[in-house]
């Protein structure tokens, strides 16, 4: 089964990434969010592929000496969260 998931704008109010750590950020979301679609699988309403215009991630503590890995595998794991898994 192929599962493909786009984002295409993230939000972070009231955080500041700076441009050289945004793919660090980037790629750290994107492997845990990979890996936990592997693990747990689809929420049901999205196995027949249906879509999501919007997902509400919900808000989350995100402390500014957060390391951008860390930060990524939080924003993922509240993605999928908002994906109603």
């Amino acid at each position: 089964m192929n599962i493909n998931v786009n984002i295409e704008r993230l939000i972070l109010d009231g955080m500041s990434v700076p441009h050289a750590e945004r793919p660090l950020l980037q790629a750290a979301l994107e492997v845990e969010l990979a890996r936990l679609l592997a693990v747990d699988g689809l929420a049901p309403n999205l196995l027949e592929g249906g879509t999501q215009a919007r997902i509400n991630a919900g808000s989350m503590e995100i402390d500014n000496n957060s390391n951008y890995t860390q930060m990524g595998q939080n924003i993922a794991q509240a993605v999928y969260r908002g994906m109603g898994l």
